[in-house]
């Protein structure tokens, strides 16, 4: 039986043109077209030199603490791909730290997203990466497995099937399913059209409040 210690190549990739679109649009508008339920739980930290990346989900399934199956994956990997980590959430002992994330950059990876703890963060500050991740750790990973690669994982709250569209920037993470990618960025470019045209009546000072009173008016709000 080889359930929970597998490997499978990613033959299907979402379109690399979307998560260029992708990468120019905040997080959080993202993360508001599609109601709120695809954004990865809070307490992703951007701890990377690069702190806006979108690409194809690459997902490993690693036993909490070790990180051989990590190793593997950062090896398996294609240029711009994002490679997503369940770790269980383990904040105790990092699942990877400088050198691993220094080699993953000269493969051209993306980034990296954990469901747990890294280290070596001023040095991962340096590098051309973008990684994120729940928390920091001075304690080393072990190397012996299990795990898996290639197959869905859970992920700050968030089911990731391989080759979905991730994208992360300081706010942090969000995932859209392959399928409802292309609707999903075109439905955030919108978004952010708008918020773009919100913010030049903030400076204009002649951005529109009489919602807020007819809001609260509807709800049978008192004092008003």
């Amino acid at each position: 039986m080889t359930l929970g210690f597998r490997i499978r190549p990613l033959t299907s990739r979402v379109d690399p043109v979307l998560c260029a679109r992708a990468a120019a649009i905040p997080a959080a508008n993202i993360g508001d077209v599609v109601n709120r339920m695809q954004t990865m739980r809070g307490g992703f930290r951007a701890f990377g030199g690069k702190l806006v990346a979108s690409g194809p989900a690459f997902t490993v399934r690693a036993r909490s603490g070790d990180n051989l199956m990590l190793h593997r994956a950062i090896d398996m990997a294609e240029a711009g791909d994002v490679i997503v980590v369940d770790a269980g959430g383990d904040l105790d002992i990092a699942i990877t730290g400088e050198l691993m994330m220094g080699w993953a950059a000269r493969r051209g990876i993306a980034a990296v997203i954990v469901d747990g703890a890294v280290r070596d963060a001023a040095q991962l500050g340096e590098l051309p990466i973008g990684i994120w991740a729940r928390g920091i750790t001075p304690s080393g990973p072990y190397k012996d497995g299990p795990g898996e690669i290639g197959y869905p994982v859970a992920c700050g709250g968030q089911v990731v099937m391989p080759g979905d569209l991730v994208m992360a920037d300081e706010d942090g993470v969000v995932v859209l399913p392959a399928a409802d990618a292309a609707e999903a960025i075109a439905a955030a470019e919108g978004h952010q059209a708008k918020e773009a045209m919100a913010q030049q009546a903030i400076d204009g000072g002649t951005w529109e409040r009489d919602w807020v009173v007819a809001s609260l008016r509807a709800k049978g709000c008192g004092g008003l």
